[in-house]
C-alpha cells in the first residue's frame, strides 16, 4: 500500500514538473545570406538558444510560365555551429491555388532542394516546417502536399498556424503535421490608419478563446520586427522594412507630427525607395510591453504550455530596440 501511494505521488510530481517546464527561446533567421553579427551571437548566447527556424526558400509562381519556383535561396556564409536547425519552406498561396497543378511533383522537388541544401551545408536536421497562409479555395491541395511531402521526407513535420486557421479549423482543417507554430502577429489590415496591424489586442481578443478548442500542439511566434506602411494620398502603396521611429527622428527629410506618423519634408530616397514630398509614413512596430501582454494574454488561453517561444526574427535591426533580457521575461509569462 506505501509503495502504491509512493508511486502515485511520484507520477503527479512529474506530471506537475512537466507542466510548469517554460518553454525554450528560438529564433526565425529570415535573410538569404546567414552570417550571424556580434550582437545577434550575443542574444542567442545569453539567451541559451539551441535552435534556428531558417528560411531556406520561398516557392513562387514564375511571371511568365506561372509554374512553381524556388525564389531566393539561402546562402551559408558562415558554419552553423551546434545549432538545431529546422529549415522552413515558404509556400506563397497561389501556387496551391493554380489549376491542376501537380502536388507530387511539387512535394518531390520542395524536399530535394531543401536537401540539396542542407547536404552541401553539412546540416543534419531533423524536422522540417512548411509556411504557408492557406485557404479555403487552397485547402484541398495544401492538405494533399503536407501527406505527400510528410512521407517523402520521413521527418518531423511542422507547419505555421494562423489565428483565422484556429478559429475556423473545422472549415479550414488541420494539417497532418506533428506540431503546428501559431503566427502571433500580422493580425489587421494594413492601413493608413492608427491601428497597429502587426498587433493589436482588441483584435487577438477575437481569436483568443479559441485556442484551447484547437486540437493541435502549438508553439507560438511572436513578433520583433518594425515597418513603415508608405501612404501616399491616402492609399497604401508599400511596406518599407527596416524602418523605426529612431531611424526616422535622424532623417532630416522627414519630420514627426503625430506619435507614429512622418510626413515626407522634401522628396528623397532612402534604403532605395523613392519618397515624393507630402508622403506619409505609418511606423508600426511592437513594444517590449506589448510582447509581455501578448506573452501573458496567450499563457490565459493555450490549451496547453507550448515547449517553444520563436521570435521573428533574428536581425540586429530588432535586436537592438530590446533590452538583453526581454525574451526570458517574455517566456516567464508561460
Amino acid at each position: 500500500m506505501i509503495k502504491k501511494s509512493f508511486l502515485i505521488f511520484f507520477i503527479f510530481l512529474i506530471t506537475a514538473c512537466s507542466k510548469n517546464d517554460k518553454p525554450i527561446v528560438a529564433f526565425y533567421y529570415w535573410k538569404t545570406v546567414f552570417r550571424l553579427s556580434t550582437t545577434e551571437r550575443e542574444v542567442l548566447k545569453e539567451n541559451n538558444v539551441k535552435k534556428l527556424y531558417i528560411r531556406y526558400f520561398d516557392i513562387r509562381l514564375h511571371p511568365k510560365t506561372t509554374e512553381p519556383i524556388p525564389v531566393s535561396p539561402i546562402h551559408f556564409q558562415e558554419n552553423i555551429g551546434t545549432f538545431d536547425i529546422v529549415p522552413v519552406v515558404f509556400i506563397q498561396n497561389k501556387v496551391l491555388l493554380k489549376a491542376n497543378i501537380d502536388i507530387d511533383d511539387l512535394a518531390k522537388k520542395t524536399l530535394h532542394l531543401v536537401n540539396q541544401i542542407s547536404i552541401s551545408n553539412k546540416i543534419n536536421c531533423f524536422e522540417i516546417q512548411i509556411d504557408c497562409d492557406w485557404t479555403l479555395a487552397s485547402k484541398d491541395n495544401y492538405l494533399k502536399f503536407i501527406e505527400r511531402f510528410r512521407k517523402l521526407s520521413n521527418k518531423k513535420l511542422s507547419a505555421t498556424i494562423r489565428l483565422h486557421q484556429v478559429k475556423y479549423f473545422k472549415k479550414t482543417k488541420i494539417p497532418n503535421v506533428d506540431s503546428g507554430v501559431l503566427m502571433y502577429y500580422n493580425m489587421g489590415t494594413i492601413a493608413p490608419d492608427s491601428v497597429n496591424s502587426i498587433y493589436d489586442h482588441e483584435i487577438a481578443g477575437r481569436y483568443l478563446k479559441s485556442l484551447k478548442k484547437y486540437p493541435l500542439h502549438l508553439d507560438i511566434a511572436l513578433p520583433i520586427y518594425s515597418w513603415a506602411i508608405h501612404i501616399r494620398n491616402q492609399k497604401v502603396i508599400g511596406l518599407r522594412s527596416k524602418l523605426n521611429v529612431a531611424e526616422l527622428k535622424k532623417d532630416k527629410n522627414f519630420e514627426q507630427f503625430e506619435n507614429l506618423f512622418f510626413k515626407v519634408k522634401k522628396s528623397n530616397y532612402k534604403n532605395g525607395f523613392f519618397y515624393e514630398e507630402g508622403d506619409v509614413l505609418k511606423i508600426e512596430a511592437i513594444s517590449a510591453e506589448d510582447l509581455k501582454t501578448m506573452g501573458e494574454e496567450l499563457n490565459e488561453n493555450v490549451a496547453n504550455t507550448p515547449k517553444e517561444i520563436i521570435f521573428y526574427d533574428l536581425d540586429e535591426f530588432n535586436l537592438k530596440n530590446y533590452e538583453k533580457n526581454i525574451f526570458e521575461q517574455v517566456v516567464s509569462c508561460f
